[in-house]
């Protein structure tokens, strides 16, 4: 029950044919008044869809995710499907990187290299990891069995395979570091092992305020005034998560059976997120499209909705068991809250124009990871 098998991703070539061909005879929207206020614009996702079709490469993406050793395990009745990437470095500390959603493993593939191998990438080889970057269960290459688990995939479970994950591998000290969904799996994984790892670095959301009126003691007038205006920009929003929450299966269906549909959803949630169609976008169209394929490809857009389905989404814990870093933390007054319920030792001021970090910044996010570890090690 604990082998660890050997993977490589060769999508079949007919998968790939369907896709062209699907994409090809979309049946378009018509354009409504209004612009991204309405949702993704007719214009914009035709003109990606259309580059899908016709110009971008998955074989090339693929081949570079094959690049990063692969493998997949059983653990608690779920197949997971992780990267593992040895550094050459004698003094590398293992490291467990959780991606966000909606994303995949592919959000690190322009950091595992830096982090790995900084030598190689003119860093300091002094700081080093051996990475670990699994699949959320029901993404990608940790599909979710038919039929599916009746247990609910919380956030603490996945704490709990992460924990046993890093333990099959011989791992007895490691740290963890996640963004998104991953910045929920990451102290949850401190709180639960903390007798094994170092230290928990995520990229945001600790200090953020929840309704709790303990948060506001101390506070000034114009510091309520700013954690309200906080409040408010994350209240705002299509409201996809209460859906999400309540009729997953119908969102479900559309993703399974239309490339469009599955890449107007993912489009809309780094529009939502990331100012996406303002102008400049932070993160490569190739990269959008590595994800928006291994969604598509894998039919897991359903599945990998369970965070809202299971009542997972929401803010990291707070954890004193290790020490806590924050990469990309915000206001000081964020790290002020923070630090009433967790031993924050790093607050990183770096900013990024996507919430996708490892995306649309990877040197930022890795000068983060490689600072905070360094500190603790």
């Amino acid at each position: 029950m604990e082998e660890i098998t050997a993977f490589r991703i060769d999508i079949p070539q007919e998968d790939l044919d369907d896709l062209r061909a699907r994409l090809r005879r979309t049946r378009w929207a018509r354009r409504l008044p209004g612009g991204w206020n309405r949702g993704v614009p007719v214009a914009y996702l035709k003109e990606l869809a259309e580059y899908w079709a016709d110009g971008f490469d998955w074989r090339a993406q693929e081949a570079r995710l094959n690049a990063f050793p692969q493998f997949t395990t059983d653990i608690d009745g779920q197949a997971i499907h992780f990267l593992h990437v040895r550094s050459p470095e004698p003094r590398a500390l293992p490291l467990v990187i959780t991606h966000s959603w909606p994303s995949s493993v592919a959000e690190f593939i322009d950091v595992i290299g830096p982090l790995t191998d900084p030598r190689a990438h003119g860093l300091d080889p002094d700081i080093a990891f051996h990475v670990v970057a699994p699949s959320l269960p029901g993404f990608a290459f940790s599909p979710f069995p038919e039929p599916a688990d009746e247990r609910p995939w919380s956030i603490e479970r996945v704490a709990r395979t992460w924990a046993e994950l890093m333990r099959r591998l011989g791992y007895e000290r490691y740290g963890a570091h996640g963004n998104d969904a991953g910045a929920l799996v990451t102290p949850q994984l401190a709180a639960l092992d903390g007798e094994h790892v170092v230290g928990s670095l995520i990229t945001a959301g600790l200090g953020i305020p929840t309704g709790d009126p303990a948060q506001l003691e101390g506070l000034g007038e114009k510091e309520t005034a700013e954690l309200e205006e906080l409040t408010s920009w994350m209240s705002g929003g299509s409201g996809y998560g209460p859906y999400l929450a309540a009729r997953p299966q119908t969102l479900a269906h559309g993703f399974a059976d239309s490339p469009v549909a599955q890449l107007a959803y993912l489009v809309e949630r780094f529009k939502e997120f990331d100012g996406w169609g303002s102008g400049a976008e932070p993160i490569d169209r190739d990269l959008v499209l590595t994800n928006a394929a291994l969604y598509w490809l894998t039919d897991t857009g359903g599945s990998s909705s369970w965070t809202y389905y299971e009542g997972a989404a929401g803010l990291p814990i707070n954890q004193s068991a290790v020490p806590t870093g924050v990469t990309h933390g915000g206001p000081a007054l964020l790290r002020r809250i923070a630090e009433r319920d967790n031993d924050i030792v790093y607050w990183g001021d770096a900013q990024s124009p996507s919430h996708m970090v490892a995306m649309a910044v990877p040197d930022s996010l890795v000068a983060g990871i490689r600072a905070f570890f360094r500190m603790i090690r």
